[in-house]
């Protein structure tokens, strides 16, 4: 049993009308055939496959069909027959290939054939492929025949560069471009030619199918036929189709778009490792991830692209194509594309495609380092996500109100001590200043936050009122209502931030969270970290950090998580530094710890700061007897200071001295600090069998 013929043979087309995506070139061809206005020479031009050849035989069939003048041919006459596909031909139709065929010899033997008159049908057709392929000489040769042919003449000239045939031909044509065949328009051809042939092929290998073609009827029709033939019970599948034709899968391009959403530097790399593991080209997966970011910008420029086909792509995938354009801003994915594209024409060259395409991942990946205008742009792209994901709008300032005049101001109390400005809270969180007096105030560490006291309320309020109950407090953020609504990956792309905001409120926080920690899973409300060794979580969990970081996402992401702890081995964040120190270094600030252990650790020190509890009691400096006054309990800290000035710096002019609460917590609040801010009363070996549970085996001195 013979095999069939190939597949763009046996669906060659015999018409004009069978000819798709060349109407512009079809239309006014059948209107000159029915109208009898036939030229002497037609030069056809465009890529290759695009059916020139096949549109000069339908022509020569139309010209010699026995019920000419006709636009189209009958099918039924004998000349129409030998014409037709798989026919034998017509003695009165040649077929010459240029390019072996493009001497001046083959020109003058041409010429002097070309006087005899055809044997049955009534033109004699000279139909030259390749033409760009004839010499000079050859076409000088034919130059006075193309001009002034015989009555039984016709030629049709065939190329792919017209503008290699000289002027003098081309000017004694008429010229008919042919254009690629759009894509939609394929797919629609290919589906019902497996129709006919009762192949199943899936919706997603089409586009396939159609790109590897660019275009071209006959490449296209060769690429499915390969296909057919290798299919099995399942006919053409995707995976089939981008294995066999070299494309990167779905899936793989799918990874890397989401770890440039979310960052994820690690998951990048580790899909390029594939992509060379797999023997695959870097320079195709760069441009297939090109193509890829190229759909991203459409569909995020028009919402509807999928739905409305301006992108050729099935159902499930248009639905993850919205999905990843909505993790990127505009300009994160014209950057991406710009670089992609520069870097795709740079792979041309000697040097390693892989070297390329990981520093091209590596520049994509790092916007906040590219200071041109685009990176500026995609800086602010992020910043929209984020409030966009968060929920969390941009409200402007409050604006303040004007200070009250001095004579309406309150007098302070005899027994205030220091006149100082009345910063008061608002319920929005705005801050209105009073004129403050001059004063000498004691240098607050720059490492250490502020705390801020409610104002105590003025001495007629406090006898009105003598219990206030605490204020409640302030509403999270409407991305804390909406946190559970956050991904995982959303989460990681705002990690980063929450990490860094966590390194001005608690160093150590922010060590663990750079060095032993990442992002394991978010359920609902609750954030689970997972860290490299049990030391570290428990060190973690003992030290307070869970608050830190949980205060941290409030502010930067304003989500109200619950932060749980997990012990992962496989948690350790790849490709982030790592803090080394001397010997001689100091040693970084430890988390805070009970009294008792932190008076068991410390040194006998007497010029370190007292860090003794706060009695229950208020203490003597803040009392009105002049014996408590004269002779205090003991000698505060630094940090116990400065909160407590922070307290009288929130009093109003006038109002009662401070309570006995408010300056217990503040003293207990700086107590915890103060291990923070005064490292050297915890040893080294207690420090690190407290903190990472190791023990020191030798300590190196450095002279």
């Amino acid at each position: 049993m013979e095999s069939p013929l190939a597949l763009y043979r046996r669906y060659r087309p015999e018409t004009f009308a069978e000819v798709i995506g060349q109407e512009h070139v079809t239309e006014p061809l059948r209107a000159a055939l029915a109208a009898n206005r036939v030229n002497h020479a037609y030069l056809f031009s465009g890529p290759r496959g695009c059916g020139k050849t096949t549109s000069a035989r339908i022509l020569a069939r139309a010209l010699n069909c026995e019920k000419a003048p006709i636009a189209d041919p009958c099918g039924e006459c004998e000349s129409c027959r030998e014409l037709a596909r798989g026919g034998p031909g017509s003695i009165d139709v040649i077929e010459i290939d240029a390019a072996s065929h493009g001497g001046v010899d083959d020109a003058r033997d041409l010429r002097e054939k070309a006087f005899f008159a055809p044997v049955r049908s009534r033109y004699k057709v000279y139909i030259i492929d390749e033409a760009h392929m004839v010499s000079t000489q050859g076409f000088n040769a034919l130059l006075k025949l193309v001009e002034e042919p015989p009555e039984h003449l016709r030629f049709i000239f065939a190329t792919t560069e017209p503008e290699k045939v000289i002027p003098t031909i081309r000017s004694r044509t008429h010229h008919y471009p042919f254009r690629l065949i759009p894509p939609r328009l394929m797919s629609t051809y290919l589906t019902e030619l497996c129709e006919k042939e009762g192949v199943r092929v899936e919706a997603a290998a089409l586009p396939l199918v159609v790109r590897a073609g660019g275009g071209s009827a006959r490449d296209t029709l060769s690429v499915l036929d390969q296909l057919m033939g290798g299919a099995g019970e399942a006919g053409v599948t995707h995976e089939l189709a981008s294995g066999l034709l070299g494309y990167t899968p779905d899936s793989l391009l799918d990874e890397v778009v989401d770890a440039f959403a979310a960052a994820d530097g690690a998951a990048v790399f580790g899909v390029v490792d594939k992509i060379i593991e797999t023997g695959q080209d870097p320079r195709r997966f760069t441009e297939d991830l090109l193509r890829r970011l190229r759909d991203l910008v459409i569909v995020a420029a028009v919402p509807g692209a999928t739905a409305s086909g301006l992108i050729d792509v099935s159902e499930d995938q248009g639905e993850r194509l919205v999905a990843q354009a909505a993790r990127f801003g505009a300009t994160d994915l014209s950057r991406a594309a710009d670089i992609l594209a520069t870097g795709l024409t740079e792979m041309r060259g000697a040097t390693a495609p892989r070297l390329l395409l990981e520093l091209l991942c590596a520049r994509v990946l790092l916007p906040g380092a590219d200071h041109s205008t685009d990176g500026l742009a995609a800086r602010l792209d992020r910043l929209e996500r984020r409030v966009s994901i968060t929920g969390t709008p941009s409200a402007p300032p409050p604006a303040r109100e004007p200070a009250p005049p001095a004579q309406d101001r309150p007098q302070a109390s005899a027994h205030a001590g220091i006149g100082t400005p009345v910063p008061e809270a608002d319920p929005a969180g705005a801050v209105t200043e009073a004129s403050p007096a001059p004063r000498a105030t004691q240098p607050t560490p720059v490492d250490e936050p502020v705390p801020t006291a409610p104002a105590a309320p003025t001495a007629p309020a406090a006898a009105a009122a003598p219990a206030t109950p605490p204020a409640a407090p302030p509403a999270p953020a409407p991305g804390g209502a909406a946190g559970g609504a956050l991904s995982l990956v959303d989460v990681r792309r705002l990690w980063p931030d929450v990490v860094e905001s966590t390194k001005t409120r608690r160093r150590m926080a922010w060590i663990h969270l750079t060095q032993n920690c990442q992002v394991v899973a978010l359920d609902g409300n609750v954030l689970t970290l997972g860290f490299a060794n049990a030391g570290a979580r428990d060190s973690f969990v003992s030290s307070g950090c869970s608050e830190v970081v949980h205060q941290a996402a409030i502010d930067v992401v304003g989500a109200d998580w619950r932060i749980e702890t997990v012990v992962d081995p496989g948690a350790v964040p790849e490709g982030t530094p790592t803090i080394t120190r001397a010997a001689t270094d100091p040693v970084p600030p430890a988390p805070p710890a009970p009294a008792a252990q932190s008076a068991q650790s410390a040194p006998a020190d007497p010029e370190a700061p007292a860090t003794t509890e706060v009695p229950d009691g208020p203490p003597a400096w803040a009392t009105d007897e002049p014996a408590a006054a004269a002779a205090p309990a003991e000698a505060p800290s630094a940090a116990r200071n400065a909160a407590r000035e922070a307290i009288q710096q929130t009093r109003p002019q006038g109002a009662e001295t401070p309570r006995s609460d408010d300056l217990a917590a503040a003293d207990a609040e700086a107590s915890r600090d103060d291990v923070d801010a005064d490292p050297d009363g915890v040893g080294t070996e207690d420090l690190l069998a407290r903190e990472l549970g190791a023990s020191m085996i030798e300590e190196i001195k450095h002279s």
